[in-house]
């Protein structure tokens, strides 16, 4: 079976923290998103087909437990501060 773009984005750019207080928010889960498609060259599916897709995989928005890693992560996180380049 071919892994979706949404198995990959979640591969490569988040972990699991189930223990963390500290998890990905709704919108910056799908910033995450965003940038992860913007760095692979993938044009981002809809919020609501993205929402979708995390809750056929049992990630829902708010208690994601989710925290984001790699090159999708910095994209992320400049993007979101200018003030930080």
């Amino acid at each position: 079976m071919a892994t979706s773009q949404f198995d990959q984005f979640l591969q490569e750019a988040t972990i699991q923290d189930s223990g963390s207080d500290h998890a990905l928010g709704k919108d910056c889960l799908y910033g995450l998103y965003t940038s992860w498609c913007f760095l692979n060259q993938i044009t981002p599916q809809a919020e609501d087909a993205f929402w979708a897709a995390m809750q056929a995989k049992q990630i829902h928005p708010e208690r994601t437990r989710l925290r984001m890693k790699g090159p999708a992560a910095a994209d992320y996180i400049l993007a979101s501060y200018p003030a930080l380049v």
